[in-house]
Order: structure tokens, then C-alpha cells, then sequence
């Protein structure tokens, strides 16, 4: 009789188990919630087999406790739905991320996404990136010329669809930009530069209206850098020179091509695109494509 009584009390147990109805519950975790923030959302539901999360933003996620990353400041409705069988239970909690003190440029590539800060002492150069990235002229285009130990070139408009082969590096939107040199800014490994032609017909050493590059570079000796302050007459601060010395870059370019931003986030992307295969105009021989820009808001 006392079997029975058990029996029937653990079946009662698993129907009120099996009836239970999951409790959504979640927390959110950040270092720094400074646009772009990468957020961390710790799900600690209960009774729960399966989760749907919105992240306000307009993206989804349905792992148990993923990681977003926000691009724009904003408040956001964080929305996290539990469900067990047909029963579901919805958690809501409203995140603030605030906007970031610098002009950031978060450019996604199929190597990586990388956060370059602009510069707001080349300003003719800021503004035109910017002008350029909320118009989506980036999205589709190609790293068209990669130099191991130097640089990686994009921002021809023509790269884009570009059939295999072709020559590129001569598009533009049709004008240039004007230099803004500055012993502050240099060709640091990293440095975001802008293009130009070269020669007697381009003496003021305006830009290119689009094409950027990414300094690679290597490592420099301070009796280089010392000849370069002689030849060019800039003065680097010790800060730049540590930068060359430690980590790399192009000084001969100092004050030939406009350095208007650097590399915040994703200088290892950096390496992975100089480290491809190239063939004729170093080209590389599979695409490097430009995802998209976004200006960091």
C-alpha cells in the first residue's frame, strides 16, 4: 500500500513538474557601454527548453545567453521569451548605450571587423569619410591592393563586382580632397591614410576622394626615424616614435599621404588581410570585401 501511495505522489510530482510554466530571467553584463558596446546577456531562467531574445535593434538570438554587439547609442527594450512546450514567459529590461566621445568607423570585412577612429584634425578628411560611409559608398567594395609589410588599399568604386583580373585603383566620386598634413598624425601601423596620384600633376598632394588605405608596415630604428625628422622637417612626439619603433609603420609617407584616422579595434585584421595571396597589381587572389561601414553614433 505504501509502494502505491509513493507511486502516486511521484506521478503527482512529474505532472505538476511537467505543468510548471518557465520563468524568463536574465542580466546584463558590460565593461563599457560606450557605442560600439559588446554586451553580455546571462540567462538565468528557469524550467525553460528553448529562448527567443530581441535585442532592440532590430536583431535576434536564440542562444541561451549570447553576445551582442550595439553599433549606435540609444535605449534600448531588451526582450528575452522562455518557452517550455507551448507555455512561454517574457523578461523585458531597458539597456542605455551612450554615444562614444570620438568619431568612430566600424568597417566590417569578410577577414573581421575592425573600429577606426577619425581624427578631428584633418577634418576636410572626417567629413568626407563619413559623407561617403552613411551613403553606403564602402559597402561591396574590395581591398583592391595589398602589400605585406606596407599597406592594404580600398575605396575604388570600381572594385565592386569586380570581375577577376581587372585593373582597379583609378575610381573616385569625381573630386579630391584637399591635404591636411600634421606632425600629430602619422604613418604608424594601423594609421588610415588617404590615396592620391602622384607626379607633377598633383603638386598640392590632394587626395583621392575615396580610396583610403591601411598602414601594415615594419618595424622602425630610431636613426631612421631620426632621418626623417632631418629630410621632412617633422617632429614625431615620443609617443609616435614608440609606436614605430615597438609595433611598425611607414614614416617615409609622413607628409606625403594625409593620415586622417587609426585602427582602434582589429589591428590582428589588419594582419590577416596583408597575409593573403596577391597576383598581378597586388591584387589579392581571392576578394577581400568591404561588409559594410557604419558611423558609431
Amino acid at each position: 500500500m505504501s509502494m502505491i501511495r509513493y507511486s502516486l505522489f511521484a506521478i503527482i510530482v512529474l505532472m505538476m513538474a511537467s505543468c510548471a510554466k518557465p520563468l524568463a530571467k536574465f542580466v546584463i553584463e558590460a565593461d563599457d557601454k560606450k557605442a560600439p558596446s559588446k554586451i553580455v546577456f546571462t540567462n538565468s531562467s528557469e524550467k525553460a527548453e528553448s529562448y527567443l531574445w530581441d535585442f532592440g535593434d532590430g536583431n535576434t538570438s536564440t542562444e541561451e545567453s549570447p553576445e551582442h554587439k550595439y553599433y549606435l547609442s540609444g535605449k534600448y527594450n531588451v526582450k528575452l521569451i522562455a518557452k517550455k512546450g507551448k507555455k512561454m514567459s517574457e523578461s523585458e529590461q531597458a539597456i542605455v548605450i551612450d554615444p562614444p566621445q570620438d568619431c568612430l568607423i566600424s568597417m566590417e570585412t569578410n577577414y573581421g571587423a575592425m573600429t577606426i577612429r577619425l581624427y578631428d584634425g584633418t577634418p576636410k578628411h572626417r567629413d568626407n569619410f563619413i559623407k561617403l560611409a552613411e551613403q553606403g559608398y564602402y559597402d561591396g567594395l574590395l581591398f583592391h591592393r595589398v602589400i605585406e609589410g606596407f599597406m592594404v588599399q580600398g575605396g575604388d568604386p570600381n572594385s565592386k563586382d569586380a570581375r577577376a583580373g581587372a585593373r582597379l585603383g583609378s575610381g573616385g566620386p569625381g573630386y579630391t580632397v584637399p591635404a591636411e598634413f600634421t606632425d600629430e598624425y602619422a604613418h604608424v601601423k594601423g594609421a588610415l591614410a588617404a590615396a592620391r596620384t602622384g607626379g607633377a600633376s598633383n603638386p598640392q598632394k590632394a587626395s583621392s576622394g575615396s580610396q583610403f588605405y591601411i598602414v601594415h608596415g615594419q618595424k622602425a630604428t630610431a636613426d631612421v626615424l631620426e632621418s626623417m625628422e632631418t629630410r621632412k622637417g617633422v617632429i614625431y612626439t615620443d609617443e609616435t616614435k614608440d609606436a614605430y619603433i615597438n609595433q611598425g609603420g611607414t614614416p617615409f609617407l609622413d607628409q606625403d599621404y594625409t593620415v586622417f584616422g587609426i585602427v582602434e579595434k582589429g589591428l590582428d585584421i589588419v594582419d590577416k588581410i596583408a597575409g593573403v595571396e596577391t597576383g598581378e597589381s597586388d591584387r589579392p587572389q581571392k576578394d577581400v570585401k568591404i561588409i559594410k561601414v557604419r558611423v558609431v553614433k
